[in-house]
């Protein structure tokens, strides 16, 4: 990943174009943690990650005997594991906010975006779900006038969720329309994709999506 700071005995076995691995690994990058990062074949496991994730599934990460999967349990687990920069709010209630909208990306795109990546489905119903997505996005666009991420002043949790949606528009067959609406949005995912953190979270194949 190219970042050298905090030193860790941490291992991430990571799918290179899972948006699941991919939030993980801008936590990574955001904190500047060193990892053992194995890229991972989703449908190749290796046997020492089957030994260890009775769910067969990615993203895993091992800190010495502590074995974790699902993307968003590794997040927060990084982020009380080490500290600085914080992603979650300090205060009960903003945290439990960032969570809340956590789930709702999860609930209201990530299902979206499973099924475009999957290719599951006929090309009407694959049109549908694209335009679903597309609508959901550019409804949301105008919150991102109000502050310079996702309803923070700072990069929060939240953004880290958000990006590897919005990177992996162009290979669903998802284009923002550039206009006085959706201006914000756009602004917004310029804003994350020029962080230094996602530049240095992406796998070979995900900046080959943005080829």
């Amino acid at each position: 990943m190219g970042v050298i700071a905090k030193r860790s005995s941490m291992t991430f076995y990571s799918d290179p174009v899972s948006h699941y691995s991919h939030r993980v690994r801008i936590v990574l990058a955001e904190k500047q943690v060193t990892v053992d990062l194995i890229d991972v074949d989703s449908d190749n496991l290796p046997e020492d990650l089957v030994d260890l994730n009775p769910y067969n599934s990615l993203p895993t990460l091992v800190d010495r005997d502590l074995v974790l999967y699902e993307a968003d349990i590794i997040m927060e687990y990084l982020d009380e594991r080490f500290p600085h920069p914080p992603l979650f709010p300090v205060y009960p209630v903003a945290r439990a906010q960032s969570r809340l909208w956590m789930h709702r990306v999860r609930r209201e795109w990530c299902s979206l975006v499973d099924t475009l990546l999957a290719n599951e489905g006929t090309d009407a119903e694959l049109e549908r779900v694209r335009g679903e997505l597309r609508d959901s996005l550019i409804a949301t666009a105008p919150i991102f006038g109000e502050k310079p991420f996702f309803m923070s002043d700072e990069f929060t949790i939240v953004d880290c969720c958000v990006t590897p949606i919005l990177w992996r528009l162009p290979v669903m067959g998802i284009e923002l329309p550039e206009n006085r609406t959706t201006k914000p949005l756009v602004e917004y995912r310029d804003r994350l994709f020029n962080r230094d953190s996602v530049k240095a979270s992406l796998s070979e194949l995900e900046r080959e999506m943005a080829a």
